[in-house]
Order: structure tokens, then C-alpha cells, then sequence
């Protein structure tokens, strides 16, 4: 039997909508769970004047307020769907099903979220991907290798869609910290990556941004925005404490190669200033944008350098309109538009 071709989508292919899950309690935004809730309202009103929002919610009350505030803002209530399923948090790139397809066919695979190797609270979370899938209506897949589960967040990764896949090593290596999958390798991983997402080659960088709870998600880090372009953020101020790691990560894209042998073209990003709230470095990133059908969302800061950011990906994204999201309230949950989203191919 010939084996089947599954490949993960880039971004940019056709989206049929974008996973979502409305917070139902303010944990993970200490102080700040009022603020948060019309942040993400204005969050799904963007996003639903592109495409479709599939969006968790805690409870049957909670959707009734959801649909009230949604109301209020003037959204469109016939591009918003709801899943009722009560979730530990709400980061759906990594607790949500990473929808893989092969020709026409699609399918759901459940990496096996575990809280980041972090936190224990993560049970409800487990069962995103059936929920999705189950609405979605198509199946679902549990990951596994060499016969344990694969744990893998969404946001540890990004594609082209051809063939190249980057990551991080801080992410999938650490032999001590926030460990996934014990004892796996380069190797271990690089199979993974071709038997689920039909990638031959893979781009290694080393350590993530400071403040990433995940312990180095690739999506604060580097991202294509083509099949053979890569945005990465770079710190210009050699005090700043993520001036070395940014420098490492572009020495090595800048050395890399795709899975066709050529050298991808590296564009820069700035980062934004050191952000701090209540005695924390958060981890802002310009590189948390989320590509949508006709729309690139990318997360802004208050901050000088927004423009600056939008400016670039503007011209990277030429047939797309680059909108800025205000991520002042969202980042103090340590991630933002890409970190809270997972897009559904068609």
C-alpha cells in the first residue's frame, strides 16, 4: 500500500477560518481579565471580516454573554460559530488540533498537549482537538512515535508549506527544562516532522526570546511569509537581553538552506522595547502576526518601532492588508495573536 502524502499547509494557503477561544476566567492576565475580554472581541471582529471564527466557550452562559459583547461591537454574528467545551486556558495554536491535509482529504492531529511541561492544570485542553474535529467533521489523529505520544505545540513551529520546517532547539532540546519528549533528537524529531507534516527539511535556530513562558516558540522568533522568505526579529541593542540569542538565530538563517538547496531570503524585524509589567520582562514579538485570507493581524505595543514593523511586513505582504493589533493587555498573558489562534485550512 503506497503510504499517504499528508502535508501541513502554510499560513498563507486558503483558510477556511480561525480557532479561537474566548477566556473564561482571568488566570492567565492577572488584574487585567476586563480588559482582556474586549481586547479578544475586537480580536474576532477582525478576524470575521476576512473569514470565519470558530470560537471555545466555557459554557452555554458564556457564549450568550460572548454574543452579546460580539453584538455590541457591531460584529458579524453569521461568520461567528461556537463550540461549547471548557478549556484550562485559551492558546489554541498550542492546545488545538494542527490540521494537516493530503489533496482534498483533511485530518486533525492531537500532539498531545501537556501544559507546555510546565503547568499541570492543562486536562480540559487535552480534549481540543476532538472538539474541533468533531465540528469541523473530519477526523482525528492522535500523534506517536516509536509507539509514545508526541507532544508538539503549534506554536513551536512554522512551515512553507514545500517542505522547510523551523524550530527551535531551546523548544524540542533542553535535556532539563520544560522537556516534552524525553530522550528524542534531532532525528527523532526530523521524522516526526516528514511522517506528519510531509517536511524534508528542517531549520534549527537555537534559544527563544526572553519571557516565553514555552520556553522558546519559534512563532515570537522567525517566520516565512513565503515559500522561500523568512522574517526574523533582531535586537540592534547589544545591552538589551535578547540582543545574542537574536544574533545566534539570524547567523544561522542566514546560513541555512531550504528543502530545494537554495538560501532562503532573510528579511528583519525590530523588536519592540523591553516591556515589563508587575516586575516581569514579558515576551512581546512583532513576529506573532497571524496571516488570514486578505489580511495579515500583526500585534503592536504602544511602541515606536510599531510602525517600523508594519512598514516591513507591509511591503512583504504586498496583497494582503496589514492591520495593527493593539497587544499591551494580551502580552501580559505571555503571548499574543498568533500564540491565542490556529488557522483552519480549506
Amino acid at each position: 500500500m503506497e503510504k499517504e502524502n499528508w502535508v501541513f499547509p502554510a499560513e498563507w494557503e486558503k483558510q477556511e477560518g480561525i480557532l479561537l477561544c474566548f477566556p473564561h476566567n482571568g488566570n492567565d492576565w492577572p488584574g487585567k481579565y476586563g480588559a482582556i475580554q474586549w481586547a479578544f472581541v475586537e480580536f474576532i471582529k477582525k478576524v470575521s471580516q476576512f473569514e470565519k471564527v470558530i470560537l471555545v466557550v466555557s459554557s452555554e452562559k458564556l457564549r450568550d454573554k460572548v454574543h452579546g459583547m460580539l453584538s455590541t461591537a457591531h460584529v458579524n454574528m453569521e461568520k461567528v460559530s461556537f463550540i461549547v467545551h471548557k478549556t484550562n486556558r485559551s492558546w489554541m495554536r498550542d492546545s488545538g488540533p494542527i490540521i494537516v491535509k493530503n489533496g482534498k482529504k483533511r485530518k486533525a492531529i492531537n500532539f498531545n498537549f501537556n501544559g507546555w511541561a510546565k503547568y499541570t492544570n492543562y486536562k480540559l485542553d487535552k480534549h481540543v482537538p476532538k472538539k474541533v474535529s468533531d465540528f469541523l467533521n473530519i477526523p482525528v489523529e492522535r500523534a506517536v512515535y516509536k509507539g509514545k505520544p508526541i507532544v508538539l505545540e503549534g506554536g513551536a513551529i512554522d512551515v512553507n508549506g514545500k517542505g522547510t520546517l523551523i524550530t527551535t532547539e531551546e523548544c524540542l532540546l533542553d535535556p532539563n527544562v520544560q522537556v516534552r519528549n524525553k530522550g528524542f533528537t534531532k532525528e527523532d524529531y526530523e521524522a516526526i516532522f516528514k511522517e506528519y507534516f510531509g517536511v524534508t527539511h528542517t531549520i534549527w535556530l537555537k534559544d527563544g526570546i526572553k519571557g516565553d513562558d514555552t520556553h522558546g516558540h519559534i512563532d515570537d522568533l522567525a517566520r516565512f511569509v513565503n515559500e522561500d522568505t523568512i522574517v526574523t526579529v533582531v535586537e540592534n541593542d547589544p545591552k538589551a537581553s535578547n540582543y545574542a540569542p537574536l544574533q545566534e538565530n539570524l547567523k544561522r538563517l542566514k546560513r541555512s538552506k531550504l528543502e530545494n538547496g537554495k538560501s532562503p531570503k532573510i528579511i528583519e524585524l525590530p523588536m519592540p522595547h523591553r516591556l515589563e509589567f508587575d516586575g516581569l520582562e514579558l515576551p512581546a514579538s512583532y513576529a506573532n502576526f497571524l496571516i488570514l485570507n486578505k489580511a495579515v493581524l500583526v500585534p503592536t505595543f504602544n511602541d515606536s518601532r510599531d510602525r517600523e514593523a508594519l512598514n516591513i511586513l507591509s511591503e512583504v505582504f504586498k496583497d494582503r492588508e496589514v492591520i495593527p493589533i493593539n497587544a499591551i493587555d494580551l502580552i501580559w498573558g505571555f503571548g499574543t495573536l498568533h500564540c491565542l489562534s490556529q488557522q483552519i485550512p480549506v
